[in-house]
């Protein structure tokens, strides 16, 4: 299962943590694990784009990205990637666990 946390500061996002495998399908074949993948870069690219600064790590099949601000922008940005990947959640039940913690 895709364990997607976000990070709220002050009731606004300020990031995520996205780690494992939906289980789907095989490794290189499911279609929800590049979903969530695609969404994700997605979502980074835009911060980057909007000179939103974001730290981001990727590792151990574990990708984390938080930005020190909490404007507008990047609190849209990451609650408009929580709401898709609770859309494809809904299409692929049991393949993906959100949890939203304020930090």
């Amino acid at each position: 299962m895709i364990q997607a946390k976000f990070y709220k500061k002050n009731g606004k996002f300020s990031g995520f943590r996205i780690s494992g495998h939906s289980g789907y399908a095989d490794v290189g074949e499911d279609i929800v694990c590049a979903s969530v993948s695609s969404a994700v870069q997605f979502a980074v690219n835009l911060l980057s784009d909007f000179g939103c600064n974001p730290d981001v790590s990727s590792e151990n099949n574990i990708v984390e990205c938080k930005v020190k601000r909490t404007e507008f922008a990047e609190s849209k940005i990451f609650k408009q990637l929580e709401l898709h990947i609770e859309s494809i959640s809904e299409e692929f039940p049991d393949t993906i666990k959100i949890t939203v913690l304020e930090v």
